[in-house]
């Protein structure tokens, strides 16, 4: 597998070798979407509606691909998103995401439902990381996350607001994920037999396997069946703006909304004491049929007005994607699945080789479009 490494030129390269690496079931968890997945295809489709201003005779020699954001210099607009789990794609697999972001520039955000805690990922990679949270019922959980991320040096809080309920991902009902029954077991263990290579780096020198950040919380079960359904009952479909006020005065650090899809939510946003927003449809894993992300940016960016940052995740693919979004507004963008493929396909290795193309990529399109740094980025467009 380390030898294709090498050869992987883009995220779909780093999606096949993942496929070959991981159990049917946890490849489905980082792939799929919700219902049709009508909306996670139309994430990467629909970055298509614009087209790029190719100029010629620009002197384009000096390319500068940094952005700042929050008084941080990033080598290139980009996040890694919080992704669950991850510690199951490769072997202590935040830990190492998070030392590929930091080797490249980037920061790494840790999902409440990583595999790694926040003690351990921040440990190794040296440096503090990004840290994503749901409003759960158990308020008193929450004000404990919130209180123990921060004592261990958390100073960045990007919270979720786009899931009331979980959505319906029918990948995860087929392949057995979901199933307790003795059917679904069979069907996990015999996905895990076809996976040695995982099974030996990750099912048995990776563990523990438990959800470490909520770990420790009395009452929170470690394995994933009960977990999920616990999870799934402390979702909070009666949350609203008045909440987000008690977040904030909660959290003292910069607080990022994401799961903004609608200009009818922009002003209370603007009005909630967030430093930054994201524009997000959950990478299509919550409402199919809901709108692109790169298709509301636009509506979006021009309703902020420059009042806070604004990013974007779902359906970025490469640096000429990333210019787009730069140039409808975007601050940075986050990527979810293309780092866990990679990370599934060459742990950080793979992931700081993505990065590293990325920022290539996205230099080159710079070059061809005339420009030499981002903030000229708005002059790169043409209608489709």
């Amino acid at each position: 597998m380390a030898s294709l490494l090498r050869f992987a030129a883009t995220p779909d390269d780093y999606r096949q070798l993942a496929k070959r690496r991981l159990p049917r079931f946890l490849f489905d968890y980082i792939d799929g979407g919700a219902g049709d997945e009508l909306t996670l295809t139309a994430n990467q489709r629909d970055f298509n509606q614009w087209r790029l201003r190719q100029r010629v005779l620009c002197d384009v020699s000096q390319r500068d691909t940094r952005c700042q954001l929050f008084g941080e210099t990033l080598s290139l607009p980009v996040v890694l998103a919080p992704l669950g789990m991850a510690g199951l794609y490769a072997r202590r697999g935040e830990v190492q995401a998070a030392r590929a972001a930091k080797a490249v520039g980037v920061p790494f955000c840790l999902s409440s439902v990583g595999i790694c805690g926040y003690t351990e990922v921040s440990q190794n990679s040296e440096k503090p990381c990004w840290f994503q949270l749901y409003m759960l019922r158990d308020r008193g959980l929450v004000s404990e996350l919130l209180e123990r991320v921060w004592a261990q040096g958390c100073r960045t809080l990007l919270f979720t607001i786009d899931l009331p309920v979980a959505g319906a991902r029918h990948r995860d009902q087929r392949n057995g994920l979901l199933d307790q029954g003795l059917a679904g077991k069979f069907s996990k263990a015999w996905q895990l037999l076809q996976c040695p290579q995982w099974l030996y780096s990750v099912g048995l020198r990776g563990k523990p396997h438990h959800f470490a950040n909520l770990h420790q919380h009395s009452g929170v079960p470690s394995d994933i069946h009960r977990f999920k359904q616990w999870l799934d009952e402390q979702f909070d479909p009666s949350v609203t703006w008045s909440d987000i006020a008690w977040l904030r005065q909660q959290w003292p650090g910069t607080l990022i909304l994401k799961g903004l899809l609608d200009q009818q939510d922009v002003a209370p946003a603007c009005d909630s004491g967030a430093d930054a927003l994201v524009i997000s449809n959950h990478g299509g894993r919550q409402l199919d049929g809901a709108a692109s992300s790169i298709s509301q940016l636009p509506l979006i960016s021009q309703a902020i007005d420059g009042r806070m940052p604004l990013l974007i995740d779902g359906g970025v693919r490469s640096g000429s994607d990333i210019l787009k979004a730069c140039a409808l507004g975007a601050t940075a963008i986050l990527a979810g699945r293309p780092w866990a493929w990679a990370l599934a396909a060459g742990g950080q290795a793979g992931v700081e080789q993505w990065l590293r193309r990325w920022q290539n990529e996205l230099s080159l399109s710079m070059a061809l479009c005339g420009i030499r740094e981002l903030s000229q980025a708005r002059d790169t467009l043409m209608p489709a």
